[in-house]
């Protein structure tokens, strides 16, 4: 801002040495006396930019913000008028025509000229005082704006942890019931999955196939209680597809949560289907999740609905105008659909 200052301020006092080029000498004098008016334009300019306009303009003080910069611009023309006078009579020894002789602009002419142009200088300094603020209003919300999509994205991934962890504890609880073995086989992966969260959840970012590799994992331990009435058909894409691309943590994971929590029956058959691929145009992934429906009782429904919301919200968030989300029963199946592109 200073530098666009210093570039205005020497054009317009600059402006009459372009037109010495060719000319031996340099009239001094007659430049000097010119001076006077960037001069009066810049004390006009400044006291509006760094006075006037913040303390009256701002405070909507309409009328005393008018009436000083009319007072002001009639001083300054005094003062002009004066340095002309003095300058001519004293400086350049010129003696004032006899009232009546030869042809002379009537001064109102001049006045009427100073004016408009000292005013066309509140002007400006109003116009670029406003902008400049207008840009430091709106960086100040968008800065503010940030801060508070940061805070709630934070605020959705720490619940993520609670709830991620309520979820695979139940299925564990439920797996000591068929094999202590293999409930502490789960234990162990779990503490593997735990580490992913714990690590990898603060990350704006992580690369897709470790997420795979994440969610290939809980899979494993889910399917370890799974009867075996239950088919489980896992489709993932391989890593080496995945080169380059990276994804807010622990997306999926919710769609793939709720599918074994409520497409899983112990007593009646059921399945779930898992796919993972990337999409055509190499730019993101799409998921599909279909599950048999088996929706959970009145009084045993803790935590639902909290996933899918929390999943919905992130994705505002993270990807807007960049994800497809679909969540919704067909026949006596559920099916959960999200493509998410990866790259900005």
């Amino acid at each position: 801002m200073i530098a666009i200052h210093t570039i205005g301020w020497g054009l317009m006092f600059g402006f009459p040495l372009l037109f010495t080029q060719g000319r031996a000498t340099i009239d001094w004098v007659g430049y000097a006396r010119y001076c006077m008016v960037p001069l009066c334009f810049m004390i006009v300019f400044y006291v509006n930019y760094f006075g006037l306009i913040d303390r009256m303009l701002f405070r909507r003080k309409i009328l005393p913000f008018v009436v000083v910069n009319v007072v002001l611009i009639l001083v300054v023309m005094l003062v002009m008028h004066l340095w002309f006078e003095f300058f001519r009579i004293h400086v350049q020894g010129e003696v004032p025509p006899p009232r009546g002789r030869g042809p002379r602009m009537p001064a109102s002419v001049f006045m009427l000229r100073d004016m408009l142009l000292l005013g066309l200088t509140v002007a400006l300094s109003v116009a670029i005082r406003v902008t400049g603020n207008w840009y430091r209003t709106e960086t100040e919300r968008r800065q503010a704006e940030q801060a508070r999509t940061q805070a709630e994205l934070q605020n959705l991934r720490n619940q993520l942890n609670p709830h991620f962890l309520f979820n695979t504890l139940n299925n564990i609880y439920a797996l000591i019931a068929i094999g202590p073995d293999r409930a502490q086989e789960a234990v162990l992966q779990l503490s593997g999955l735990l580490r992913h969260v714990l690590y990898e959840k603060n990350g704006e970012r992580v690369p897709l196939a470790k997420e795979l590799a994440f969610m290939r994992s809980y899979v494993e331990l889910m399917s370890l209680r799974l009867p075996s009435s239950v088919r489980l058909k896992v489709d993932m894409v391989d890593a080496a597809a995945t080169q380059g691309l990276t994804i807010a943590p622990l997306l999926f994971i919710t769609l793939i949560e709720n599918a074994f929590k409520h497409g899983v029956s112990a007593d009646a058959p059921s399945f779930v289907d898992i796919s993972l691929t990337v999409t055509p145009d190499g730019n993101g992934v799409h998921g599909r999740i279909v599950n048999s429906y088996f929706p959970k009782r009145d009084n045993d429904r803790s935590g639902s609905g909290i996933g899918l919301e929390n999943l919905r919200r992130r994705l505002g968030l993270l990807y807007p105008g960049r994800y497809s989300l679909r969540t919704e029963r067909e026949g006596d199946c559920f099916v959960a659909e999200m493509t998410v592109n990866c790259r900005n």
